[in-house]
């Protein structure tokens, strides 16, 4: 296509340690490995859910718990950055930092606009927009493997903006929350540092120490943060259980909404960058896919359970929504997967 930004090398896949494969073999199995982790991702999120529901007394003294579950998946996120991620950041400032503007613009603007448009009560209402305001989830990085897309852009937008997210998410959700609920934006500051930022730095700094002994547990790294994530879920929707049966179809229309939009508009700023078919599904998921532990996380901490339920919801929709796409857009041309094996990252 003219005027592609993607160069050879930056769309070529990659794997978790950011290195193809040498054995072109190796594809349809790492291929069959993330569209199982996709697959059953979201099946392990609402088993959760709905063991939370049929029981809720027994995990609601879970709610202190989540925090440090949730810096277990972003350590988890940690051991799989290595210097070459941060030198493809480098190399393509204008599609990271495209990305990175898209993702903090047009999800939280989203959230605003569907929590007053829908008329939200305000616990639900801060919920969404609290999810605009999260980094990109991790699994992003699968799923835009699975649709042939630009694989090494969508890890450098997830881990430039899982990285700002301290500086970034609180001021964002001040500005666009404040007037449903109270917002301490400089205690929500604190909490993201100490579950994300500390947590993603000392999981990178043991990848860049240990690296041999992290490259043979790399594959089940995804598979710990998708058992750590349903946790989460699981104390959150048991802490809310009654009032999900309420607002249950709010809730899902509000998360199908934001998400569905979100995937669109990334697409489309990516076509509108001229950044070529590949890029632009990259963008596509890195918009619309959303870090929905930590904002679960915060709005059980900062606001209440009520509030956390939009997470909990798009944490098995977007999920399900993202392979959905993914399977359609991989029918057309996209990034050939040539001798590449499929990113490893876990999966919030």
């Amino acid at each position: 296509m003219p005027n592609e930004r993607t160069s050879p090398d930056s769309a070529a896949v990659q794997d978790g340690t950011n290195a193809a494969s040498a054995d072109p073999a190796a594809a349809p199995a790492t291929d069959r490995t993330a569209r199982l982790a996709v697959t059953a991702f979201p099946l392990l999120v609402l088993a959760a859910g709905g063991a939370g529901l049929a029981a809720p007394s027994h995990f609601t003294g879970w709610a202190p718990a989540v925090p440090y579950l949730l810096g277990v998946v972003m350590f988890a996120m940690g051991l799989t950055l290595t210097p070459a991620d941060f030198h493809a950041v480098a190399k393509r400032p204008w599609a990271v930092g495209l990305g990175l503007v898209a993702h903090y613009v047009i999800m939280p603007g989203l959230g605003w606009l569907i929590a007053t448009a829908l008329d939200l009560p305000p616990q639900l209402a801060a919920g969404v927009i609290l999810v605009g305001c999260a980094p990109s989830g991790t699994a992003s990085n699968v799923v835009t493997y699975l649709a042939r897309g630009d694989v090494a852009l969508s890890v450098s937008v997830a881990t430039v903006s899982t990285l700002v997210a301290p500086l970034v998410t609180p001021p964002l959700t001040l500005l666009l929350a404040d007037r449903f609920l109270d917002v301490d934006a400089g205690a929500m500051l604190v909490d993201i540092l100490k579950t994300v930022l500390v947590p993603v730095v000392g999981g990178a700094l043991v990848r860049l120490l240990a690296g041999r002994h992290v490259d043979r547990v790399l594959r089940v790294l995804p598979w710990v943060s998708a058992l750590t994530i349903s946790v989460i879920v699981l104390t959150v929707v048991s802490g809310s259980a009654a009032r999900i049966k309420d607002a249950a179809g709010l809730v899902l229309l509000a998360v199908v909404l934001h998400n569905g939009l979100g995937l669109a508009l990334g697409y489309a700023s990516g076509r509108l960058a001229r950044l070529g078919r590949p890029a632009s599904r990259a963008m596509a998921f890195e918009v619309g896919m959303q870090n929905s532990g930590l904002a679960a996380s915060l709005a059980t901490t900062h606001f209440s359970a009520a509030a956390a339920l939009p997470a909990a919801v798009f944490s098995v929709w977007h999920n399900v929504s993202g392979a959905g796409v993914a399977a359609w857009m991989s029918r057309g041309r996209g990034v050939p997967l040539r001798g590449a094996s499929s990113p490893t990252r876990p999966s919030p």
